[in-house]
């Protein structure tokens, strides 16, 4: 980290906080600014500041949020959940789009569960062999394997929990009762499959390496990224301040629900202790919060969709108070919560907010700065 300072590359990172620049600024008030910089990617991590974290994941391409379409090499059409969801899957788009794209819920590096447009689950129709989209929960029946081809792992088979394959035997006829096997492009069981996006956030990361793996992994992370030695070197050049996400599992450490694991609660505590030794400030940041407030990678979510609501307004302010009783009563060290909600209040999508208007995400961002500004008061 000091040789990225020193030359500059973390520039843009490098933050002049006034206190009119704050989402919930009457939690205090002080006469000068900060000079601080930015601890991403520590106790939040984001693959697109450290992607060689994600590398030792198997079948690392299909990480929870995974956007992916599948192509029948027989029909030369698109699988497609018919409206979105709520009904049956079909094989006969020429391109693909929204109902044409499945994301990923990991449950191991080869089985997977499919979530579509209208946000359910792909599975079987009462146990049977037609293939559905009808679920709003996931079990044994919304489970496949994805087997990929050796030679071209771009080539699969979709095996569901019936131990049979899903074929597109006609473009309106979709079902799980392919016994045969065999890569041949007339084969109806047989898909090219198309990643369109991916994930790299803190459930990818756990969830991909799973609760043998991903405890150690975070730990090493955390113990290497920052040290003291960072801290002593930014107060040395004149920075005064540091501001450090958090992710609202932080509040359950050190058994957070699964896949989080523990420990970041330990590192923060451990950024407390260097600030005030080296005379520095501590802006927490609270980057994700539960339900993602914009379905970015840092912000938890599993699958990409903004679910934050009102309905976790008093869940969000717990966290906030966990927090503040820690840090700012306990240790009397300078708090301050700021809530990443930029991709609420300015959508770049009205399509990611189709079903949470941005009128009303502002709203509900008052509401938990309101609350969490009278518990302080």
């Amino acid at each position: 980290m000091k040789s990225l300072l020193s030359m500059g590359i973390m520039a843009y990172n490098i933050l002049i906080f006034a206190l009119v620049s704050f989402s919930c600024a009457p939690f205090l008030a002080l006469a000068q600014p900060f000079k601080a910089v930015n601890l991403g990617n520590w106790l939040v991590t984001e693959g697109w500041m450290k992607p060689s974290l994600y590398d030792g994941i198997p079948n690392n391409d299909l990480l929870d949020g995974t956007q992916v379409q599948f192509l029948s090499t027989k029909l030369q059409k698109y699988l497609s959940s018919e409206n979105g969801g709520g009904t049956v899957l079909v094989a006969n788009r020429p391109s693909a789009s929204g109902w044409e794209t499945f994301r990923l819920w990991r449950f191991n590096e080869t089985h997977f569960n499919l979530r579509v447009f209208n946000k359910q689950f792909v599975g079987l129709e009462d146990q049977g062999n037609k293939v559905t989209a009808v679920s709003d929960t996931v079990g044994n029946s919304q489970t496949f394997q994805i087997i990929r081809n050796n030679d071209d792992r771009n080539l699969v088979r979709l095996q569901a929990s019936n131990g049979q394959f899903i074929q597109a035997s006609s473009e309106t006829v979709v079902t799980a009762d392919y016994v045969g096997s065999g890569w041949n492009d007339s084969d109806p069981s047989v898909f090219k499959m198309t990643i369109v996006s991916s994930l790299q956030g803190e459930y990818q990361l756990t969830n991909g390496y799973g609760p043998d793996r991903a405890p150690q992994v975070l730990q090493d992370h955390w113990n290497s990224y920052i040290t003291e030695e960072d801290f002593r070197f930014m107060s040395e050049n004149s920075l005064n301040a540091v501001r450090i996400p958090v992710g609202w599992w932080i509040a359950s450490d050190p058994t957070p629900p699964k896949p989080f694991v523990g420990g970041s609660l330990k590192a923060l505590d451990n950024a407390f202790t260097w600030a005030q030794k080296y005379g520095m400030k501590v802006i927490v940041d609270l980057h994700g919060v539960q339900g993602s407030q914009n379905g970015n990678d840092h912000s938890g979510t599993r699958d990409g969709y903004q679910e934050w609501g009102e309905s976790n307004i008093q869940e969000t302010v717990a966290v906030i108070d966990f927090l503040a009783e820690r840090f700012n009563m306990v240790n009397k060290i300078f708090f301050y919560v700021f809530f990443f909600f930029h991709n609420i209040d300015s959508p770049e999508s009205s399509a990611r907010l189709w079903k949470f208007p941005g009128a009303l995400t502002q709203s509900a961002t008052k509401q938990v700065c309101r609350q969490a500004r009278s518990r302080r008061d």
